[in-house]
């Protein structure tokens, strides 16, 4: 099996450069990862001490920026290495000044894997949520590199559960500890031989906490609302815009609509504009514009979401009215607004938990949408309750991040392992 997965590995690495002739995206992928191990070397020297964490994409990062902060404080001496699967990510970040050197993470190859480790020898190698790579935590584990994961979700349908080859388990060895979201995650890893595990709960529930601590102050989105009442549309795909169109078509109400598209699409922007029976502006229009005039505010920026939630009365979180995958639906909950999402999210406990306690609203077609949206405009203390759901259940899920740094002062700085 390991021969084969190396084989595999191998043949995506050549073929990958055909994919970035096709898809811009994959131009990112493929030519970003060209740059790893130079930056890796400018960073980093044999003699640094150094804590590696790896995230998949932007959301992930998100995750685990508590734990991040966290380390940095604990080890102030370490510099702090951040590597991304996805273009997603990385694109966003690559400048960040909260780590040393922020790369691509290679493709896991035997050789890359042995390279990457070389470079960054890391004393602590911190994963969040998932994104397990074979032969990088194989290697991680010959070499006795201390690893944990942080906020791990794991799934009944995972190859580790449902195969009886024991390779496909064989790289979870290389973790210390597994910090887990919940009690299904817990169970599934004692299921095939780990006890080595602790429930946390998720750290981006401590993540959006600390947004209402924030200057959240943004002067334009002041001046576009005007004091009326506020729907957000995050993260927005054309499945959850469509929506959006016909209700504007179907309800005069006096209210102001801000959409945030999930990628900024020139063309998808110029049609929804047309489609709307609103007046509409984007973000990169306002200059020298009463932004008041306007009923639609179109962000074709990235970076601003989080601040304005913080304006909203509801959210409508995209990605699960299609099949994308449903958006972060913490940080609208932690300003205590109501949300509204498709009903595409099997695989998003929090959604299901939200939901399960009324906190959220998932709708099936653009009728479910406007019917929901409409009762939230209309009676401000259902509004305001489900709000309160959703910012409660924001504050009694923190704590993910006090349980992780403890056990790293426990374990790593008491006993000088690190």
């Amino acid at each position: 099996m390991q021969t084969l997965y190396n084989i595999l590995i191998w043949l995506v690495e050549k073929l990958l450069p055909i994919t970035k002739l096709f898809n811009p995206k994959m131009k990112l992928f493929v030519e970003g990862r060209k740059e790893t191990f130079a930056i890796l070397r400018a960073a980093i020297t044999p003699k640094d001490q150094v804590i590696w964490f790896h995230v998949a994409s932007l959301g992930e990062y998100e995750q685990g920026l508590p734990i991040i902060n966290s380390v940095k404080e604990l080890f102030p001496s370490h510099k702090i290495v951040l590597s991304f699967f996805s273009p997603s990510g990385y694109e966003i970040k690559k400048k960040s000044t909260l780590a040393d050197a922020v790369v691509y993470l290679p493709l896991d190859t035997v050789a890359n894997a042995k390279e990457f480790l070389d470079l960054t020898h890391p004393d602590l190698s911190i994963f969040i949520k998932y994104d397990f790579w074979p032969n990088i935590l194989n290697e991680l584990k010959a070499r006795n590199s201390a690893v944990l994961l942080v906020s791990g979700g794991f799934r009944a349908d995972q190859l580790f559960f449902r195969s009886t080859i024991s390779w496909f388990k064989k790289p979870l060895k290389a973790f210390d500890h597994f910090f887990v979201q919940n009690e299904n995650s817990k169970q599934l890893l004692n299921s095939i031989g780990f006890t080595n595990v602790t429930i946390s709960g998720d750290t981006r529930f401590d993540r959006v906490a600390n947004q209402l601590q924030q200057n959240n102050t943004l002067s334009f989105i002041q001046e576009f609302i005007d004091d009326k009442l506020c729907i957000v549309a995050g993260s927005s795909w054309p499945e959850e815009e469509e929506y959006i169109q016909k209700f504007l078509v179907q309800n005069k109400k006096e209210v102001k609509v801000i959409v945030a598209p999930h990628t900024i699409d020139t063309e998808r922007i110029r049609k929804f504009k047309k489609n709307i029976d609103a007046t509409s502006i984007t973000f990169s229009e306002r200059d020298q514009k009463n932004l008041s005039n306007y009923q639609v505010l179109i962000l074709d920026t990235i970076g601003l979401l989080t601040k304005v939630y913080s304006y909203a009365n509801i959210a409508f979180v995209g990605g699960a009215v299609g099949t994308t995958g449903l958006h972060n639906i913490l940080e609208p909950a932690a300003f205590s607004i109501p949300i509204i999402t498709g009903n595409n999210f099997n695989n998003f406990p929090e959604a299901q938990q939200l939901r399960s306690i009324q906190g959220l609203f998932a709708v099936s077609s653009s009728e479910e949408f406007n019917a929901v949206l409409n009762k939230l405009i209309e009676d401000a203390n259902f509004r305001n309750d489900t709000g309160g759901i959703a910012g409660d259940f924001i504050e009694n899920n923190r704590g993910a991040t006090k349980i992780v740094t403890t056990y790293l002062k426990n374990y790593y700085v008491k006993n000088h392992k690190i």
